[in-house]
């Protein structure tokens, strides 16, 4: 008997009836409407507009170029928004782009999809913004220096470790954490957004809007404007992770879409023109963080509430991430690419603890890491490769499953011109920055052997008494067992 059949038993037993215990397991669909907008706009608003102003300006060389960038980049975000509404509501499977390329190009690719996002993607996002949350935390405290760094990593450690409870506990905790620092970010830029606009429009301040479209036009410092641009957007599909949760998907699913992602755009370029009145040149380039200096000029003796907000804001985007992660994992082991264990949820909460915690436990390996950061530089190309992989895919299941259920149905120019931009951003970064392609190329055929070593290859019978035991300890720990998955994506 295998595992998945014994821990089946194991529930039955447990709950009283198989009718039972499937009504028990079966995940519930608890994000509202409110609760969607809340999970796109908090992620996305997370450290990006509070640091990635420095790095559009810094390649553009333009006041004006890099309010077009910001303008563009919230379009382009949005475009592919609309595209994978369209994906969500036709594959209602969770684990966005995974379960996407799974389904129009079969179990390899969305293996090596899952294996980027496992090995180096979700960690190394939720590290980072994790660190982030702690330098600004931690800040206030050390207004003259910079704060120890093992202060900082414990503090990341304490909000990874924080926010996985949390997550563990109660999907509606979750998301009234993710509302309430949602609403938090949302003041911050607003405020922002105002005192700029007083500065603007009351005191005449427009000398730093001068010659405001002289600089630098090449394709290759416009590719890198937008990469920063578009990591501040780095979210707007986490939303398609979860579809299996979102109540009544076909509604809200592109409900919420339509109201984040002009609400971020909006807030995004406002905020972008705020910091450009009151910041020069020099300033903005000198800045690791535009949002500081910019309360350094205008908030005199209550500077450090701009610290405190950006932790805030972060804080908040590691709990958008921690929770689309842990269903992506689940989405994975369900489809047989990652062991049982990692499918199980709490029979009572309903909540996918040993995901939650194999996310948390990735996590802190990588504070660990002595440079995390440069991570980041390896799977830019890749993660826009696998999103740009996802509307392909949408295109072929139009044609190879033209008969599809498919409530939404976008033009076919988003997907060709979402295609096209696309390529320009993993195409042009190559020459400048070839090793960073190969790395990032390399750790994901890294997954080929794995593939076929792990999932493809006959398990001994060792391996499946293991496998078996493990799966029962996990199981008895922590009062979890299989969810009854609504779709599945292998036939």
């Amino acid at each position: 008997m295998s595992p998945k059949a014994e821990t089946n038993g194991t529930t039955a037993a447990l709950t009283g009836s198989e009718d039972n215990a499937a009504d028990a397991v079966k995940m519930k669909r608890k994000i509202t409407l409110l609760n969607g907008v809340g999970l796109i706009v908090g992620t996305i608003i997370g450290s990006g507009i509070f640091v990635a102003p420095t790095g559009v300006y810094q390649e553009t060389g333009s006041v004006g170029v890099s309010i077009i960038v910001w303008c563009l980049s919230g379009l382009f975000s949005t475009l592919g928004a609309l595209c994978y509404a369209e994906l969500g509501t036709s594959i209602t499977r969770s684990g966005g782009d995974y379960a996407y390329i799974y389904a129009a190009f079969g179990p390899l690719a969305a293996f090596l999809r899952l294996w980027i996002a496992l090995l180096i993607i979700r960690p190394t996002t939720q590290t980072i913004v994790a660190l982030t949350f702690a330098q600004y935390a931690a800040k206030p405290f050390f207004p003259e220096c910079q704060p120890p760094e093992d202060a900082v990593r414990l503090l990341a450690a304490g909000c990874l470790c924080i926010l996985t409870v949390i997550n563990c506990l109660s999907v509606r905790w979750t998301m009234r954490v993710q509302d309430l620092f949602t609403v938090a970010k949302l003041i911050a830029l607003i405020g922002i957004i105002l005192i700029g606009a007083y500065h603007l429009v009351i005191l005449g301040k427009v000398e730093h809007f001068d010659n405001a479209f002289e600089g630098n036009f090449n394709p290759t410092a416009l590719s890198f404007a937008f990469y920063s641009g578009l990591f501040a957007f780095g979210g707007w599909n986490y939303l398609n992770f979860v579809t299996e949760e979102l109540k009544d998907p076909y509604r809200n699913l592109p409900r919420a879409i339509w109201i984040a992602l002009p609400l971020v755009t909006a807030v995004y370029v406002l905020a972008n023109v705020a910091y450009f009145v009151i910041l020069s040149k020099e300033e903005i380039l000198s800045s690791p963080a535009v949002a500081v200096s910019f309360g350094h000029h205008t908030l005199s003796n209550v500077t450090w509430l701009i610290p405190i907000f950006v932790s805030l804001s972060c804080f908040g985007g590691v709990n958008g991430v921690l929770f689309t992660s842990a269903r992506l994992f689940m989405t994975g082991s369900q489809e047989g690419h990652l062991p049982d264990m990692f499918s199980f949820i709490h029979i009572n909460k309903l909540t996918p603890i040993p995901s939650l915690i194999f996310t948390c436990l990735a996590s802190l390996a990588m504070l660990l890491v002595s440079d995390v950061f440069v991570l980041i530089n390896y799977y830019s190309q890749i993660l826009w490769f696998s999103v740009a992989a996802s509307i392909a895919g949408m295109l072929w299941l139009r044609y190879k499953k033209p008969q599809m259920q498919r409530p939404i149905k976008v033009n076919l120019i988003i997907p060709v011109f979402f295609l096209c931009c696309c390529a320009f951003l993993i195409i042009f970064p190559i020459p400048t920055q070839p090793w960073n392609t190969v790395i990032g190329a390399g750790i994901t055929l890294t997954g080929i052997p794995v593939y076929y070593l792990c999932v493809k290859s006959r398990k001994t019978d060792k391996y499946n008494a293991v496998s078996s035991k493990l799966t029962r300890t996990v199981q008895k720990i922590f009062n979890v067992t299989y969810p009854i998955a609504e779709q599945k994506l292998a036939p």
